[in-house]
């Protein structure tokens, strides 16, 4: 996805990623930023968190932009549940959005400092200070949304990702797919 996300990026401002660049496929995700820093021809690379901020701390590159920012919202996690099961337990699955949600007015009504020392137990490889970087930067760049409703344009966004990369070979109706009754009780 990533990737996807990045040639539709490069796309979108003109530029062919087979023609006029050389994208590196071969490295594992995790080896990515250790690829660059052992590289000296390469120029750029794809990172998600830590590893993008670990870069700029050992002084090896520098974040010069957000995939999530110049993309648009791209919905990057979603739950999916059978008709039939959210037909028999509606009760779990808006205990589970509502779950969700809380967390979303969390991060909407805490400081990155707050946030960063809650998901520190999570993150045990992480350096708190780090951890403040990247949810600042995240802050800044208003990657959480505040509430979990799956809106139509993200949902059509991500259909042209997926078109552009070739990996949707026929587009879906947004209401013949999406659910968000849940998320909008949640909200309120």
């Amino acid at each position: 996805m990533p990737e996807m996300v990045f040639e539709y990026i490069l796309k979108n401002n003109g530029i062919d990623p087979a023609a006029d660049l050389e994208i590196d496929q071969s490295i594992d995700f995790g080896s990515t930023a250790a690829a660059f820093t052992g590289d000296a021809s390469a120029a750029f690379t794809v990172e998600f968190e830590p590893s993008a901020t670990a870069l700029e701390k050992e002084g090896a590159g520098y974040v010069v932009a957000s995939l999530g920012v110049d993309s648009g919202y791209v919905p990057y996690t979603s739950y999916s549940a059978k008709t039939s099961f959210l037909n028999e337990n509606p009760q779990v699955i808006q205990s589970f959005t509502t779950a969700l949600q809380k967390g979303m007015d969390y991060v909407q009504s805490h400081t990155p400092e707050e946030i960063a020392q809650v998901i520190a137990p999570q993150f045990p490889e992480t350096d708190l200070d780090t951890l403040t970087t990247i949810v600042t930067r995240y802050y800044e760049q208003d990657t959480w949304k505040d509430n979990l409703v799956f809106e139509q344009d993200s949902f059509e966004l991500l259909q042209d990702i997926l078109e552009s990369a070739g990996e949707l070979s026929e587009r879906v109706d947004y209401e013949q797919l999406v659910a968000t009754e849940f998320a909008k009780s949640a909200v309120k």
